[in-house]
C-alpha cells in the first residue's frame, strides 16, 4: 500500500543485470540473464510501506557457450518449455537505512521457496535528464536442488561436475513512473 512519500519505479534493463556463479568441474562458470523485467515502490522513511516484483525469462540465459546454455535450458536444468518465468514478489520488507531484508516467494522452474534477500539501497538521484532514479543491489547464494535443478555428473576422481550452490547478484537501477 502506498502513500505519498512512496515512490514507484519501473527497472531500467540498460543500467541493471542479473548475473550468477556456480562451480563447474574446477573453476566457477559465470552467466547472466538478459531478459528480465520488475517494479518496485520504495518509502525511505517507511520500509514496510515498500515492495517489489521481478522476473526473469529463463530462455535468456548466458554463460557465453551456446552448447551449455541449450543444456541449461533443457528438461535437466530450468526446463525452460515448461517454466518459462523465474519470479520473485516481496511479502515483506524490513530494515533500517541502506540494509533492508526483502523477503518473499522466489519461483524457479515451477518449485517456489520463501527467501530473504539482504538488499542494500544504494542510493537515488536526477539523471542528466530529470528522471529520478533509485538502485538497489542483492548477494545471495542459493542452493539449486531446491529448486528441482538436481542434474549432475559423477567424476571419476570422486566428486561431481556441477556445484550445488550458486552465487546470484542482482543489480538494479530503477526509474520513476
Amino acid at each position: 500500500m502506498a502513500d505519498a512519500t512512496t515512490q514507484k519505479y519501473t527497472i531500467d534493463k540498460a543500467h541493471s543485470e542479473a548475473v550468477f556463479q556456480v562451480r563447474h568441474l574446477i573453476t566457477k562458470v559465470r552467466g547472466r540473464f538478459t531478459d528480465f523485467e520488475g517494479a518496485f515502490e520504495y518509502n525511505d522513511a517507511a520500509h514496510e510501506l515498500s515492495s517489489v516484483t521481478f522476473s526473469i525469462n529463463a530462455a535468456s540465459i548466458d554463460t557465453n557457450a551456446a552448447d551449455r546454455d541449450a543444456h541449461l535450458r533443457s528438461a535437466d536444468f530450468f526446463d525452460v518449455e515448461h517454466h518459462p518465468r523465474i519470479t520473485f514478489t516481496s511479502t515483506s520488507i524490513t530494515g533500517s537505512g541502506g540494509r533492508l531484508q526483502v523477503t518473499g516467494p522466489l519461483t524457479i522452474r515451477g518449485v517456489s521457496k520463501v527467501v530473504t534477500l539482504p538488499v542494500s539501497y544504494l542510493g537515488g538521484a536526477k539523471d542528466p535528464w530529470g528522471n529520478l532514479k533509485a538502485g538497489f543491489e542483492t548477494d545471495i547464494t542459493l542452493n539449486r536442488k531446491d529448486f528441482g535443478l538436481n542434474w549432475n555428473a559423477a567424476l571419476e576422481a570422486g566428486g561431481f561436475l556441477v556445484g550445488d550452490e550458486v552465487k546470484v547478484t542482482i543489480s538494479v537501477q530503477g526509474t520513476a513512473a
